[in-house]
C-alpha cells in the first residue's frame, strides 16, 4: 500500500466497481422487469383473442379450436364457467391448473386482469379474461409456464456476472497501462530527487508532456540547474572569500614580522604599522559586508519603516562621508530639490547610500565629482549617486549586483573592493520593496538610481 501506483489501482478498482455494480444491478432489475412486462402482455393479448372469439361464436368447435391452439410446452389454456365448472382445459391430465379456479371464484373480476404474476415462485403466471355471450358466461384462462422466464432471467444473469468478470480484467488492463504512464514517471522523478538530495545534480528527465506530471518534470529538471548553479557560485564564492581573507592575513602576517624588528627605525615602522592598519581596515569591512550577506539570507535583520525628512537624512550622510572624500581630493555634493519625507528603514537606507557612495569613491580618481541627489516622484523616494569615475562596461552591468562578482577583477585589486557591496545594496533595496537602476558609460561615469 506504500506504492502510489497500488494506491491508484485499489481506489480505482473500488470506483469503478461501485458503480459498475449499481449500474449492473439497476440495468439487471430494469431489464428483467421489461422482459417480464413483455410476457405479461403477450399472456394478456392471447387471452383477449380468445376472450373475443367466444363472445361472437360460442359453440363446442370454438372451444376446442381455442385448446388446440394453446396446447404446447409453455402455455396452456382452461375455460370455465361462472360456477367454477371447468368446459375445457389443453392439458386435463394436470391438476396444477385447476389449483387456480378458487382464485378466479373470489376475485370475481370483470376485465382482463394478471391473476398470477409471481414468476418466481409459482409454476405458471396466470390470466383472467371474463367473457358473456348471451346465457353463456364464464372466464378465460391463460396459463405461461414460469420455466421459460426463469431461464430468461437467470440467462442474463450469467451474462451480467460475465460482464462484470471482463470489466474486472479490463480494470486490472488499465491498471497495468496507468502504472506505465502515470506512475513511471514519477518514479523517475523520485529517482531524480533522490540523486538531488545525494548532491548529484547531473539529472535528465525525458518527459515532455504538457500536464501536470510534465510541469512538475520540468520544475524538477530547473531545481536540478538552480542546484548545480548555487553550487558553483558557493564554491566560487569560498574560493573567493578565502583569496579575500589569505591575501590581508599574509599581509599583517608579513609586515607584522618586519615591523618586529630591532633593528628597524621609527619611520619605517611606523609605515609598515599604517601598512597593517589599512589591512586591517579592510578585512574589518570584508567581514562586515558578509555578515550582511549572511543576516540577509537567514533573513535575521529586520526593516523597521519610519517617516524622516529627506534633508536632514542627507546632510548626516554628507558628514559621515565627507572627511573621506575630503582625503581623496574628491567633490561631494547634496541636492535636495524639496525636502519631503520618506518612508524606509533610515539605518538600511543609511547603509544603502554609504554603500553606494564608498563605491562611487572607489572607482572615481582625485578631483572628480560625486553627486548625491533626492527627490519625490509619484509619491515614492527617489535617491540617486552619480560619480564621474571609470565607468562600468556595457557588457557586465547585468552581472554588478551577483555577490563576489568584480569588474575586470585586476582594477578591482587597484582600486579596491570585494565585489559585496553591491549585492548588499540590491538585497537591501529589495527588502524596502524597492527597485535600483544603473546607467553608466565607459570612461564617463556611473549612476545609481533607487525609488522606495
Amino acid at each position: 500500500m506504500n506504492k502510489i501506483s497500488t494506491k491508484l489501482a485499489l481506489y480505482f478498482f473500488a470506483a469503478v466497481l461501485i458503480l459498475e455494480l449499481f449500474l449492473m444491478f439497476y440495468l439487471h432489475r430494469n431489464i428483467i422487469h421489461s422482459r417480464v412486462d413483455e410476457e405479461f402482455s403477450r399472456l394478456l393479448a392471447n387471452g383477449e383473442n380468445h376472450r373475443d372469439v367466444l363472445i361472437e361464436n360460442y359453440s363446442e368447435s370454438t372451444i376446442k379450436h381455442i385448446v388446440l391452439m394453446e396446447n404446447n410446452n409453455d402455455r396452456e389454456v382452461m375455460i370455465i364457467n361462472n360456477e367454477g365448472v371447468v368446459i375445457s382445459s389443453s392439458d386435463e391430465n394436470n391438476p396444477t391448473l385447476e389449483k387456480y379456479v378458487p382464485l378466479v371464484m373470489k376475485s370475481k373480476s370483470k376485465t382482463d386482469r394478471i391473476l398470477v404474476s409471481d414468476y418466481k415462485d409459482s409454476p405458471y403466471i396466470v390470466s383472467l379474461h371474463p367473457y358473456q355471450n348471451g346465457e353463456h358466461s364464464g372466464y378465460v384462462l391463460m396459463y405461461q409456464s414460469t420455466n421459460s422466464i426463469n431461464r430468461m432471467v437467470n440467462e442474463l444473469t450469467m451474462h451480467f456476472g460475465l460482464a462484470g468478470a471482463t470489466s474486472v480484467v479490463i480494470i486490472l488492463i488499465i491498471y497495468g497501462l496507468l502504472s506505465k504512464v502515470l506512475t513511471r514517471p514519477l518514479i523517475i522523478m523520485k529517482e531524480a530527487t533522490e540523486k538531488l538530495s545525494k548532491g548529484d545534480f547531473k539529472v535528465t528527465l525525458p518527459y515532455a508532456s504538457k500536464d501536470e506530471l510534465g510541469e512538475l518534470a520540468v520544475a524538477i529538471q530547473k531545481l536540478a540547474k538552480d542546484l548545480e548553479r548555487l553550487k558553483k557560485e558557493r564554491n566560487e564564492f569560498l574560493a573567493s572569500i578565502s583569496h579575500e581573507l589569505s591575501t590581508p592575513l599574509t599581509y599583517l602576517i608579513g609586515y607584522a614580522k618586519v615591523a618586529m624588528r630591532k633593528d628597524l627605525n621609527e619611520k619605517e615602522r611606523d609605515r609598515y604599522l599604517s601598512i597593517i592598519a589599512e589591512e586591517a581596515d579592510g578585512m574589518k569591512d570584508l567581514v562586515k559586508d558578509l555578515l550582511d550577506l549572511a543576516r540577509i539570507d537567514e533573513n535575521s535583520f529586520t526593516v523597521n519603516k519610519e517617516y524622516f525628512w529627506s534633508q536632514p537624512f542627507l546632510d548626516n550622510i554628507y558628514k559621515l562621508v565627507e572627511p573621506s572624500f575630503l582625503n581623496k581630493e574628491l567633490k561631494l555634493k547634496t541636492e535636495s530639490k524639496k525636502n519631503f519625507q520618506i518612508y524606509a528603514d533610515p539605518l538600511r537606507l543609511q547603509q544603502i547610500v554609504i554603500n553606494l557612495l564608498d563605491n562611487a569613491m572607489k572607482y572615481s580618481d582625485y578631483g572628480k565629482e560625486v553627486r548625491l541627489e533626492a527627490y519625490s516622484l509619484n509619491g515614492r523616494a527617489v535617491i540617486s549617486v552619480s560619480d564621474e569615475g571609470i565607468g562600468i562596461p556595457s557588457d557586465e552591468i547585468e552581472f554588478i549586483f551577483d555577490r563576489l562578482y568584480r569588474v575586470e577583477k585586476s582594477r578591482s585589486r587597484t582600486y579596491g573592493g570585494s565585489g559585496i557591496g553591491l549585492s548588499v545594496v540590491k538585497e537591501l533595496v529589495e527588502a524596502h520593496g524597492g527597485t535600483i537602476e544603473v546607467e553608466s558609460k565607459l570612461g564617463k561615469g556611473s549612476t545609481f538610481k533607487i525609488m522606495i
